[in-house]
Order: structure tokens, then C-alpha cells, then sequence
């Protein structure tokens, strides 16, 4: 333990946590007597990898545990409004009254937190109808303040819109202005910017360290990401299997880790290389996929009798990706990019004029995958899989993951029962998890194992492409390290193609063999890493690398030049600049780099 020691003059500044353990049934507690404090205007991070027991540390304080959880000992002492309480002792109305006003979560999976029965802007503005006995008028207009302080660019929209009309990030955003517009006195952050784009990412760690100068609030972050660590912490507590293994000042531990756990931890952690990785030899004419023209229109429902909103969510996007080869999307939250991948998959029909193209094999002719007959449908099905970006819903509840794992399989007509069940299990030793949770229901796996479960379920069919829509974002650093090493082996060994979707520039330079950027539904700049991370030139590619939060505390994120990338497009420079929905073309700046800018 590095904590620097504390008079007690300060006592009802901090949050202590105290020999706080947790277990299940009779197992050996999963949560073993854990102590931090936390002071008013600080942040604390909690790090470690998924099943350590940060998220049920943290639920904990706001006694929102599992019903089969047991609280086997510890305190929780809560100061604010100069008294001090033991949250474990407090009565449930009293606890009420603390939570969502004095004491905010943002928790880690946003579908499972918000009502799919109720607008977003109902739901954010219920904290302040509760807590703050504010009036519906007034109340709507601290929501829409509160979201466009989170990045919405249409915050009359989202009032109106339900989560399953938000994209994954989007919904995000919504739970964090859910959490932040009631302004406690602690905040609760579990994995908050994981679904986040880089830029949004910024501004959000930009609002909530300007509410911690304003209002001294305290937070404990929950995160695997230790760029934010870098920028966010002032303290750090490192847990694994449900002990601290290390805790002290964040300068100290970045810079010298001491326990050899933090020090592995910290290696795994993927950053933007600082030298071009050499380009892998690549067939250019031996095209697995095409999107030709593809764009995609929704219709959003209108309050009243107003007519209803036509939005755009990718307008004339041009990919190709070879056979064999990486090509990742990347871009901020809501610019398009699962849109491209559903219409990639089939399971969206692009607008009228749009194509896409699917060879099955090399020199096979190409099968428009959205005019397919039923048994070209089946087959492509079988050789084209996808992982979802939020495991959560991509997992049935009712399922074993024995049965979620061999379905794909039995609907296919794939081998035995015993066949399906050891390539189940072969696919669980696959993604790091063990056979002996095959009887076990997602309910019972961390965010990150039930991403892993998600990936193991995508490669039982053997198949030849795989979408990746934001694969690695649930998951810790060590995890992530194994899953991509684990994507980088199957691409060679099966000559498998990934359409991989991600907001980490880390992961995309480590794995991409082509990159395209977009915002806003639109392609701005596409090259190959080596010259897309090392030659930008579009304002918000660049803007997009300098939100890479790096695990380094004196090279904290630039605010300033995300926001100016980032921004309207009207305030670029004037040959990137446009306004409305005319952008420029996208133009070849140089042999295999294009650029989306005006002539």
C-alpha cells in the first residue's frame, strides 16, 4: 500500500470503503475484505481485470447487489452535508433518498439500465422530478443542457427517442447525463466510456473533471483503460480475484508499478505504436466483400402530428475488403459504422441503389447478399458471422452457454450432439474461458467473459468473414491482449476476413490492414495504418488521435485540439470546410490515401 497517510481533519471530506467482503453460497468470497477511501474533488480508479470484483465493489456502495450476493463484513462510510454515514446500516428509504441524488452509477451495460417502455428524456429527467421536485419545464430544460454537454449534436431529438432508436455509444451518453445531472456528491463510474468513441470520450472526461472543480464531487472510476487512468486519477487501487493487490498515488504506480501483477497488467495495455508497422503482403483483386454505393435512411417518429424525420445514417459509402485482410471502421458514436456493418451482414437493407457483394470463394462469382434465394442465404449465414457490440442482448438469458454455443450449429446441421459439445468447449478454451462453464447462464459471467462468449459463438460455424462491431470494448486490457491475439492467429490460420468496427485507434493500428474513418454517416479519410496514424490529414482523423488517451500522466489529452476536429464542420479549414449535408468529395491524396476535402 503506497497511500500517502491523512490527518483526520479531513474525515467528512472522504468516502471509506472498509473491510468490505462479499461471497456467494458457500464459495470462498468473491470479494475479499477491500479498503479505499476516496476525498470530495478526487477521483479514484479501480483496476483489474473482468471477474475481480471492482463492479460488485461498487454496487455495493449503492446496495444494489445481487439477490444470491451475501454481505459477509465491511462498512461503507458516506460523508456529505458535514455527517457521515454507514451506508450498510441505513434504513432502505433513507437509502433511497441517497441514490440517483447524493451518491450517481453509471453502470456498465446502458440497455440493461434503461426502460425500453420510456423516452430518454423522461428517464434522465426523473432524477430531477424526485430529487429535486423541479417542474417538467424547467427539468427539460436542464436535460437538454445536460446533453449537450455530453456530445448529443440533437438533444431535442434524444428527449424524444427511445434506447433501442440510440446507437450503443448514444445510449451511453444518455445513462452518463443520467448520472450527472443531479449533480452528487459521488459519482460511480463503471467502464463509462468503454461504447465511446476517442473525441467523446475527451469531452466526457472533460465534463466531469469540470463538475469535480465545481461542486467537489468524488468519483471512483471503474475502467480497464489506463489512458483514462492517466487523465482521470488521482489514486489508483489495483484488484485481482477479489484482493488489492496495489494502491497509492496514480503518478507513482503509472510510472513504476511495484506488485508484479500491475506491472503485467500495465504491459498488455495496446497503444498507437510509435513507428509504422511494415504493411502485410496484400491481393488487392481477391475481394471477399463490396459495399457499392451504400446508404441508409431512417424515419424517426415526430412528436404530436408532426410529420416524421428523415435521418441519414450513412449516405454513399465505397469498401472493399480482401480476402484474408482487416478493414476497420472507425468513428465516433452514432456516424454510421454499425448501420455499414448490419447492411454488410444483411440484416439491413441499404436504400435503393445500394449494393453488396459477397465471394464465397476466390474467382467465385459475386453474390448480392440482399437479393440472395433462401439456400444462398442459409450458406452465406453460415460462412459470415458477427459479433455483437453489446453482449448483454446478444445473449439469451434463458440459455445455458452449452446451448447458446452449439444452436448456430444445430441450425445448420453441423455434427453430432457430442461433436457440438466438444467444439463448444473448444471454443471456450479458445477465448480464454474454461469447459466447466458450459452449464452455467450469462447471468453468472462479467461483462468481459459474456463478450468473450459472444466471440466463441461467432467462430463455432468455422465461418470465412467475421463483423466485429466494437469486439474488445467490454473487455480489460490482459483480455483484450488475448482476444486479439486470439483474432490475429485465426485470420492466418483460416485466412479469415474481419470487418472490424471500433472506436479504439490502439486496437485499429495493432490489427487493420485498411482503416476508414467516419462521422456523421460519412467516409472523411481512409488509408493504411502506417499512413492513416502517421500522415493524417482530415481535421478529425487528426482530432481522433489526439483523443487517444495514452497511459502516460504528463501527456494528458489535448481538449482544445479534439474540439476543434471535432466541432462543426463549418469552423475546418477551409478546404475540409462545409455546411449542411454538401461535404466535399472524397479524393486520392496520394496512391491508396483518401481524403474527403475540396479540390
Amino acid at each position: 500500500d503506497r497511500s500517502p497517510s491523512r490527518g483526520l481533519g479531513d474525515v467528512y471530506k472522504r468516502q471509506h470503503v472498509n473491510d468490505l467482503s462479499i461471497g456467494f453460497g458457500k464459495d470462498a468470497p468473491v470479494v475479499d475484505r477491500v479498503s479505499f477511501s476516496v476525498n470530495a474533488g478526487e477521483t479514484l480508479a479501480l483496476v483489474g481485470e473482468s471477474g475481480s470484483g471492482k463492479t460488485l465493489t461498487c454496487r455495493s456502495v449503492l446496495r444494489v447487489l445481487p439477490e444470491a450476493a451475501q454481505l459477509r463484513g465491511g462498512s461503507v462510510q458516506f460523508a456529505s452535508q458535514g455527517q457521515t454515514v454507514d451506508l450498510m446500516n441505513l434504513p432502505e428509504k433513507a437509502m433511497r433518498a441517497i441514490r440517483g441524488d447524493r451518491i450517481s452509477m453509471i453502470f456498465q451495460e446502458p440497455m440493461r439500465s434503461l426502460s425500453p417502455l420510456h423516452r430518454l428524456g423522461n428517464q434522465v429527467a426523473e432524477v430531477l422530478w424526485l430529487h429535486r421536485n423541479m417542474g417538467r419545464a424547467e427539468a427539460k430544460r436542464v436535460v437538454l443542457e445536460e446533453f449537450r454537454e455530453v456530445g448529443f449534436a440533437n438533444p431535442e431529438q434524444v428527449w424524444n427517442s427511445y434506447p433501442f432508436e440510440m446507437s450503443g455509444g448514444m445510449r451511453q451518453r444518455a445513462m452518463i447525463a443520467m448520472a450527472m445531472v443531479a449533480k452528487p456528491d459521488l459519482l460511480i463510474a463503471d467502464e463509462p466510456t468503454t461504447a465511446l468513441d476517442v473525441t467523446t470520450q475527451a469531452q466526457v472526461l472533460g465534463l466531469i473533471r469540470t463538475l469535480q472543480a465545481d461542486t467537489g464531487m468524488a468519483v471512483i472510476l471503474v475502467t480497464h483503460d489506463l489512458g483514462v487512468v492517466a487523465n482521470m486519477a488521482q489514486h489508483v487501487v489495483v484488484m485481482h480475484k477479489g484482493r488489492v493487490m496495489e494502491r497509492g498515488l496514480a503518478r507513482d504506480i503509472l510510472r513504476a508499478p511495484a506488485h508484479p501483477y500491475t506491472a503485467k497488467l500495465f504491459a498488455a495495455a495496446p497503444t498507437i505504436p510509435k513507428v509504422a508497422a511494415p504493411a502485410r503482403p496484400s491481393n488487392d483483386q481477391d475481394i471477399i466483400l463490396s459495399l457499392k454505393d451504400v446508404s441508409k435512411t431512417y424515419t424517426m417518429r415526430a412528436a404530436g402530428w408532426r410529420k416524421p424525420v428523415a435521418v441519414p445514417a450513412c449516405q454513399h459509402i465505397d469498401l472493399q475488403l480482401a480476402r484474408g485482410k482487416t478493414l476497420a471502421i472507425v468513428g465516433e458514436s452514432g456516424s454510421g459504422k454499425t448501420t455499414c456493418a448490419r447492411i454488410a451482414i444483411g440484416a439491413e437493407p441499404p436504400d435503393t441503389g445500394g449494393e453488396v457483394l459477397f465471394r464465397p470463394a476466390t474467382g467465385a462469382p459475386p453474390l448480392p447478399v440482399h437479393t440472395m434465394t433462401g439456400t444462398e442465404r442459409s450458406a452465406f449465414q453460415r460462412q459470415a458471422q458477427m459479433v455483437f457490440q453489446d453482449p448483454y442482448s446478444s445473449l439469451s438469458p434463458r440459455m445455458r452457454v452449452q446451448e447458446a454455443l452449439t444452436e448456430p450449429m444445430e441450425i445448420h446441421g453441423i455434427g453430432s450432439a457430442g461433436d457440438r459439445r466438444d467444439k463448444a468447449a473448444e471454443m471456450l478454451r479458445w477465448v480464454g474461458l474454461s469447459p466447466d462453464m458450459l452449464r452455467r447462464f450469462p447471468h453468472a459471467f462479467s461483462g468481459g467473459q459474456r463478450q468473450r462468449l459472444s466471440i466463441a459463438r461467432a467462430l463455432t460455424l468455422d465461418p470465412k468473414l467475421l463483423i466485429c462491431d466494437e469486439p474488445t470494448s467490454a473487455l480489460d486490457v490482459s483480455v483484450q491482449e488475448q482476444i486479439l491475439s486470439l483474432l490475429e492467429d485465426i485470420r492466418e490460420r483460416a485466412n479469415l476476413s474481419y470487418l472490424f468496427i471500433s472506436h479504439d485507434l490502439a486496437v485499429v493500428a495493432r490489427i487493420a490492414d485498411e482503416v476508414a474513418v467516419m462521422r456523421r454517416g460519412v467516409i472523411v479519410e481512409q488509408a493504411a495504418p502506417d499512413t492513416l496514424f502517421y500522415n493524417p490529414q482530415h481535421p478529425y482523423t487528426r482530432a481522433l488521435i489526439a483523443a487517444q488517451p495514452e497511459p502516460d500522466i504528463s501527456r494528458p489529452i489535448d481538449l482544445d485540439l479534439v474540439a476543434k476536429g471535432a466541432g462543426s464542420p463549418a469552423l475546418w479549414p477551409e478546404s475540409f470546410r462545409f455546411t449542411g449535408d454538401n461535404p466535399p468529395a472524397l479524393r486520392e491524396m496520394e496512391p491508396g490515401h483518401m481524403v474527403r476535402c475540396h479540390a
